[in-house]
């Protein structure tokens, strides 16, 4: 089982929309995939048409009260599930805290379930805390969607410090890439044109701007799903290629 984390200092980048299209096109791919939506907010949960509600909530989980594979759902698609979001999450860096071991805490939550799926995909809320640090324990990877302005990037490199200076998560991959990209703007051209490359380890994969990101909330369902032949789909599919053939 790989864990690959859709991650940000910065709200409003993104995440929750590649989280829900790279694990639909995993799926597709033949993968056993499972969501698991971190953020209280329950974005992915809800766009998956499921219930943002676990019994116990998100401290039975980290207590191992409630085992996982207990409140894990299906979605529409084959071989995609959720463990869903629950509004206790936004307590979670309090549960985690009063937990021994805290860092370990949301890999031990999945390590029942590590036979079961090929890919399970991390959606977090943004900042750094203690949710964050055990996220980075249980990932395999941070996929970093970045909007290309000079702030975004210095997040992106506060990440970078953050996980090198952090002997508990120095295997960790992170693998940023553009998300939001407007390419009508200066500004996102030249942040984009100087920094896409191996040398600054940004994925090349972009995904734009695009109504049809934003009409996932109105078909509750990923982009490929209702635009298959749209901008975002072919964004989201290079993006899913490029991850996928990544060594993390």
């Amino acid at each position: 089982m790989r864990v690959l984390a859709t991650y940000s200092i910065k709200g409003g980048v993104g995440k929750t929309a590649t989280a829900v299209n790279l694990a639909y096109l995993a799926a597709r791919a033949g993968l056993s995939t499972l969501v698991w939506d971190l953020d209280p907010q329950g974005s992915a949960t809800w766009l998956f048409r499921i219930r943002a509600k676990v019994k116990g909530g998100g401290r039975a989980l980290v207590r191992g009260t409630r085992l996982a594979d207990g409140a894990i759902k299906g979605t529409d698609f084959e071989s995609l599930d959720v463990l869903p979001a629950d509004f206790s999450y936004r307590h979670l860096d309090l549960d985690l805290d009063e937990a021994g071991k805290p860092r370990r805490r949301l890999a031990r939550v999945l390590a029942p379930v590590a036979d079961d799926y090929d890919l399970v995909v991390l959606d977090c809320p943004p900042g750094i805390s203690l949710v964050s640090e055990s996220i980075f324990a249980a990932a395999d990877a941070l996929l970093v969607p970045l909007v290309p302005t000079t702030l975004s990037l210095r997040t992106l490199d506060q990440l970078r410090a953050f996980v090198t200076g952090n002997d508990d998560v120095g295997r960790l991959a992170v693998l940023p890439f553009f998300s939001m990209v407007d390419r009508r703007k200066r500004l996102h051209r030249d942040v984009i044109e100087s920094l896409v490359g191996p040398r600054h380890g940004m994925l090349a994969a972009a995904v734009p701007t695009s109504s049809d990101v934003e009409r996932m909330g109105v078909h509750r369902a990923p982009v490929p799903v209702f635009a298959p032949r749209s901008r975002a789909t072919a964004a989201f599919e290079a993006l899913w290629s490029e991850v996928s053939m990544h060594r993390y």
